[in-house]
């Protein structure tokens, strides 16, 4: 499936649901990690290499086979 982006977005065909999904994804990433001199740890840069979409469910009926990519629409274009 898809991730969703600037371009796309999901909708369950189950309920109508357009905001609320668990997503399986398996991902990629080179990060840049900086440890201060007490040893804490924070990510300043991360960048996805690859991912994949393993799994999407829609959070409000549970449903996992209804799930569509749609063209995301401006909120001028909705009206």
């Amino acid at each position: 499936m898809t991730p969703p982006n600037a371009d796309v977005r999901y909708r369950c065909n189950g309920c109508g649901n357009l905001t609320r999904f668990d997503v399986v994804r398996r991902a990629r990433t080179r990060a840049f990690y900086h440890f201060s001199l007490g040893g804490e740890l924070s990510i300043e840069q991360e960048d996805v290499l690859s991912e994949e979409i393993e799994r999407v469910e829609c959070r409000w009926c549970g449903s996992a086979d209804q799930i569509e990519v749609l063209p995301r629409v401006a909120a001028e274009e909705e009206r």
